[in-house]
């Protein structure tokens, strides 16, 4: 499960993140200019960095907020150097946020693939409790991968007619809701996988806390979110 942002996909469907080096030395992140010469198709992810995401903008500020408010300011120090430590500190949490977050959605994909752990986090038996009560029980399938209409993408969790992608916070799970970006993101995989009419939710996973929310999203807001996404999906083609 990892970061979809500026990732690329065949259009048979598979992972094209990386290219091998010109010098033959290992391989490097596929880049824009590599997808137009391999005729590679950009992730949802991809498609949707395009567009404005205020809630990531929005807790982005917040973390440059919190950062001046515990870094005191060094004697002498000028305005300009205090704020670009500031900065450096907010971008340092959004770093380990995201380490954090890259963990555990590597922890969920190993359970559904029945990888053995020696220790299992409790967020796991919670993940299954609120499945089995939401979706009944079904055959769950991990990071399954799909190119179609233009895009490509990998789902954290889907089965058929169900479409669940993972989001991780340590927020209250009370005061955390889907972004729009959220709905197009499924939106745009239940038509990725030829499942125009799934099923779709958001999990929310706190690991400090082991405590899961799940937010189902209904057909008329993914009928609207995969509207919104196709004209993202033009916007992303004509860059």
């Amino acid at each position: 499960m990892s970061n979809e942002s500026s990732h690329w996909y065949t259009s048979d469907g598979e992972p094209a993140y990386t290219v091998e080096r010109s010098d033959g030395k290992g391989y490097r992140n596929t880049t824009l200019r590599d997808a137009k010469k391999l005729g590679l198709l950009p992730s949802v992810t991809t498609i949707l960095s395009v567009a404005a995401k205020p809630g990531l903008q929005n807790w982005l500020q917040q973390q440059a907020i919190l950062a001046a408010l515990t870094l005191p300011r060094n004697e002498n120090e000028s305005e300009e150097d205090y704020l670009e430590r500031v900065m450096q500190d907010s971008k340092a949490t959004g770093r380990a946020a995201a380490e954090r977050g890259t963990r555990i959605h590597e922890i969920i994909e190993s359970y559904f693939d029945q990888v053995y752990m020696p220790e299992k986090p409790a967020y796991l038996d919670e993940i299954d409790k609120i499945l089995s009560l939401t979706f009944g029980n079904q055959l769950w399938k991990s990071e399954r991968s799909f190119a179609k209409y233009g895009f490509g993408g990998k789902v954290d969790l889907s089965a058929n007619g169900f479409v669940v992608d993972f989001k991780t916070t340590e927020k209250d799970l009370d005061k955390v809701e889907p972004y729009h970006e959220h709905e197009m993101q499924l939106a745009a995989y239940r038509m990725g996988l030829d499942m125009p009419t799934a099923r779709c939710a958001i999990i929310f996973v706190n690991g400090n806390t082991n405590q899961v929310k799940l937010c189902e999203i209904g057909s008329a807001d993914l009928e609207n979110a995969w509207e919104c996404f196709k004209i993202g999906r033009a916007s992303c083609r004509e860059r």
